[in-house]
């Protein structure tokens, strides 16, 4: 039986390794398929795309969208983007302009407080990347303020703190519609970390439904059997397909292997057959 991941990121956000590492990677993890879904970029697709020509390993175009749902930040996946959709590619700039005015006031909060980070070193040699607190994270460990990077987040990173504004959030809405202009297709990401309890959730999924959602991430790291099965029967009921993916980001995140999640996630390729038979009835 052959295995998909389709929730990968790279160092275009906040994963450590390159778009190119991550494809051999998966190559030699004997993956079929990964879509790269970086953070409100698609920067680093093309360099997917282009490792992947000498390998037994489709890349889908993908990308991960923060928007905001009851005032909690949701993540909303779109799979098979256009890359050439100039419309899509104006939405994914203006989202990295958000990010990084949040991230200059972050530098100057931290600089303010005589903690010495530059946006070079958040960077880190990547001026294309997007920058996530992830980032921030590393440089605060690098230093030596935290010794590892959960206490990077609780000490510095908290949204309630004085170092970590929100940034502005787009509405599930304008993700929908993004993701729609450029017929990809949307999932709604790990629906189970967003901690809305059932009621809420299948709401949710019911609204996300109404704006033209297609799939439901059913299988992710952080769900387990008893989750992913419920997921299953609220896919079915809305007529979502059902997709699954580690949520890889590398070291940042060095409980998560790419394909294999924490351990025992395993998702058939069976699963990317239907979501292409589906999109080809939807004609997309």
């Amino acid at each position: 039986m052959n295995f998909i991941d389709l929730h990968v990121h790279s160092n275009a956000s906040d994963g450590t390794l390159s778009p190119a590492s991550v494809v051999e990677l998966a190559a030699q993890k004997g993956l079929s398929a990964i879509a790269l879904t970086d953070h409100d970029t698609i920067e680093g697709i093309p360099e997917a795309l282009e490792a992947a020509k000498s390998l037994p390993l489709e890349v889908i175009p993908g990308i991960e969208l923060s928007c905001v749902y009851l005032g909690e930040e949701i993540h909303i996946l779109g799979l098979y983007v256009d890359l050439a959709d100039k419309n899509f590619i104006t939405e994914t700039d203006t989202l990295k302009d958000i990010r990084m005015k949040r991230n200059t006031e972050m530098i100057r909060r931290f600089q303010n407080a005589g903690i010495d980070i530059t946006l070079s070193e958040v960077q880190a040699g990547n001026p294309d990347t997007v920058i996530t607190r992830a980032h921030f994270a590393r440089v605060l460990l690098e230093k030596g303020y935290v010794t590892n990077m959960d206490q990077a987040f609780k000490k510095y990173l908290s949204y309630s703190g004085p170092y970590c504004p929100r940034k502005e959030k787009i509405t599930p809405e304008h993700a929908m519609k993004i993701l729609r202009d450029c017929n990809a297709s949307p999932v709604l990401a790990h629906p189970y970390q967003y901690h809305l309890g059932d009621k809420k959730t299948e709401e949710l999924v019911s609204y996300l439904k109404e704006m033209g959602l297609h799939g439901l991430e059913v299988y992710h790291s952080s769900n387990n059997q008893y989750e992913s099965g419920k997921l299953k029967k609220l896919a079915k009921k809305y007529q979502l397909f059902p997709t699954g993916g580690s949520d890889f980001h590398g070291t940042n995140k060095p409980d998560i292997d790419l394909g294999s999640g924490r351990g025992g996630l395993r998702i058939s390729a069976l699963l990317l057959d239907d979501i292409k038979r589906i999109r080809q009835e939807k004609g997309l």
